[in-house]
């Protein structure tokens, strides 16, 4: 499928720890094409909430605003761009765990061609850790420090577990945000400002971990 890929495309946020560039640069590698890295003007979380339409929104059920500002609006200026020499077909990284999002995107980009090669072949993310593992690539740190997704360090959409665990990991990073909650009359957390969570508070998720399995051997997408 990689030979089928026109460009590879990876939006950047400065939020993103660091080694996300190594990974980049490893999977650019592997892939034997280059990967285009996209940015956002503003460039990172707090800036993007600071330009959400005025006080009151961090974020809610039509998404964060620095998924807007961020993410999807780098995306569309690229597609306006792109669309005038090329028919966009869109290859997704939704793992067999996400078909909801893929359902997702079909309703809200109904323009365009999606595939979702993990979740045609059943792949979940533990999957495509393997995968990753068996190519001799080392996964993004934050998988390591425990975490379950790759997301921005303090990534606004996190519960009380994820909070109280960058709250030790990082705790520069949960005071920051902690700041900005109040600077911007809205939190990460509904209900409840950062720097009122008790330390006690939630759950976190399991970090993703499993036995090497045929998927050591076999290496496809």
């Amino acid at each position: 499928m990689i030979d089928e890929i026109d460009r590879i495309i990876y939006t950047h946020i400065d939020d993103q720890h660091p080694d996300t560039l190594r990974f980049v640069k490893e999977c650019e590698q592997w892939f034997g094409k280059e990967v285009e890295i996209l940015q956002s003007p503003y460039k990172n979380v707090e800036n993007a909430c600071r330009m959400s339409g005025g006080r009151g929104y961090i974020n809610g059920p039509g998404g964060g605003a620095c998924t807007k500002f961020l993410k999807r609006r780098v995306r569309k200026e690229w597609e306006l761009d792109y669309e005038r020499n090329f028919q966009l077909r869109y290859i997704w990284g939704m793992d067999y765990g996400e078909k909801h999002r893929c359902e997702r995107l079909n309703e809200t980009m109904p323009d365009y061609e999606h595939v979702f090669p993990l979740v045609d072949h059943e792949m979940t993310k533990e999957d495509a850790h393997k995968v990753l593992s068996a190519s001799g690539i080392k996964r993004p740190i934050m998988y390591e420090l425990g975490y379950s997704n790759n997301n921005c360090i303090g990534c606004v959409k996190g519960g009380m577990g994820y909070w109280n665990k960058i709250r030790v990991d990082f705790p520069e990073v949960f005071e920051a945000r902690a700041k900005m909650e109040r600077l911007v009359q809205a939190s990460c957390i509904k209900g409840v400002y950062l720097d009122e969570l008790d330390p006690e508070r939630g759950r976190h998720e399991k970090p993703i971990v499993g036995d090497c399995g045929i998927l050591c051997e076999v290496l496809a997408l």
